[in-house]
């Protein structure tokens, strides 16, 4: 089904264009040439990012980074802000840095300083071996924020940042967003809803060999499964005591594999307690259950993740999931509540039309092609945000492997190929 997808999507970005005779303009080499010329001091500025922890709860830590990536689009004329979070939301806050113009496309491209690794974390902060790097977040994605800062350096120092607007907003908590969500995204879906074109800079995947972008991202939402039964001897089983509150479950959750099932969406139930006695600590997600072998359980409480392609495929799963929860077994009843999360990335034409804009860009200086990655092959991602409200393209950061290990790494190369292709794209974007 990926293949197929893949397939699918390269051949409507192929239609969206002719193709265009390879090469770069004077003024793009010249933009190339800048990015060549600092690829040694951009390995210095992520090392120097990745020596700071910057775990999402290490407040501090994340400030820092903020920091050191503030003088950067200082010095490159940018105005710049520190836009704190409310108190009680127990995040950092996050950085945005604006210049305006007249002059072509608005463009919000987006970072996060935040990584999975908290302050206690054993794995080493930065570690060098030749041309690859591991660390804390090094790929993900420290190493896609110096691509952004690589690409607008090149373009200053081509003189091809003046009259643009280009507002840059690296958030501070985007692996595991403050909530609510409505206050830790306002300011970036106001900013989107400023712009035309959105670039996020989540890493660089290779689909089958080849260098993949993302113009799509399933959305995520939750799933929760309560379900009823009537208490008695087991002996009653199966007759007068009703087939009890995991029966009830097991047939749900077997109905929903069965009966919801389609491309691009997915439903996991991640967590089941279930017995006579059940308690659920929601902010730690872990529970105790009580029961005995004969006695029939009384109650289950299912927690779920779900996520689907667009919201036509969230109602049909909706719909379809309430029915099957409606049709209890005897002595039993259960009932089913949906939350959303993250919005879907859908694959629209605008997507395609900037991958195709960023492949070419890729081609015309001798990087090779890019092709799109499946939206299920991609989890949540800021960029989901603002792609309802603007042509969105994420997934322009480092190659690398490991992401959120002990083993995450970094190909330190790929800075320097993924910084050309930005710059090129951000110019021909801003002309």
């Amino acid at each position: 089904m990926q293949r197929k997808l893949v397939l699918a999507l390269a051949l409507a970005v192929a239609a969206l264009h002719p193709a265009r005779a390879a090469g770069l303009s004077p003024a793009e080499q010249r933009i190339v040439e800048e990015v060549r010329a600092w690829s040694g001091a951009a390995i210095g500025l992520l090392e120097r990012s990745a020596r700071i922890n910057s775990g999402t709860m290490n407040l501090a830590g994340v400030r820092a980074v903020g920091d050191v990536f503030r003088k950067e689009f200082d010095q490159l004329g940018f105005r710049t802000v520190w836009l704190d979070m409310p108190h009680e939301m127990g995040r950092a806050g996050h950085l945005v840095a604006v210049r305006e113009g007249r002059q072509g496309k608005r463009l919000l491209l987006l970072g996060h300083l935040d990584t999975v690794f908290e302050a206690d974390s054993t794995t080493p902060l930065w570690e060098r071996e030749g041309d690859y790097a591991r660390g804390q977040g090094v790929s993900d994605m420290k190493g896609g924020n110096v691509i952004v800062v690589a690409a607008l350096r090149a373009l200053q120092r081509a003189g091809a940042l003046d009259d643009t607007t280009i507002t840059v907003m690296f958030t501070g908590d985007e692996e595991e967003a403050g909530n609510p969500k409505s206050v830790s995204r306002k300011d970036m879906v106001e900013l989107a809803k400023l712009s035309d074109v959105a670039l996020g800079f989540e890493g660089l995947v290779s689909i089958d060999g080849q260098p993949a972008a993302t113009v799509g991202r399933r959305a995520t939402a939750f799933f929760e499964l309560e379900v009823k039964g009537r208490q008695g001897h087991s002996q009653g089983v199966f007759g007068n005591g009703g087939y009890g509150a995991v029966y009830e479950a097991a047939r749900i959750l077997d109905g929903f594999r069965q009966q919801v099932a389609e491309p691009g969406l997915t439903f996991n139930p991640g967590l089941i307690l279930g017995g006579t006695d059940v308690s659920f600590d929601a902010a730690n997600s872990k529970g105790a259950a009580f029961g005995k072998t004969n006695v029939i359980a009384n109650t289950v409480t299912v927690k779920g993740d779900l996520r689907y392609l667009d919201y036509a495929q969230r109602d049909r799963a909706h719909a379809r999931m309430r029915e099957i929860v409606a049709q209890s077994l005897p002595g039993a009843s259960a009932s089913i509540s949906f939350r959303d999360s993250y919005p879907p990335m859908a694959v629209t034409p605008g997507n395609l039309r900037l991958l195709e804009q960023y492949s070419q860009a890729s081609s015309d200086a001798g990087l090779g092609t890019i092709g799109a990655v499946p939206p299920s092959a991609r989890g949540a991602g800021d960029i989901q945000f603002v792609a309802p409200h603007v042509d969105s393209l994420d997934g322009l950061g480092a190659s690398g492997g490991g992401a959120h290990s002990p083993n995450e790494g970094v190909e330190l190369a790929s800075i320097e190929r993924a910084a050309i292709r930005t710059a090129l794209l951000i110019y021909r974007l801003t002309r």
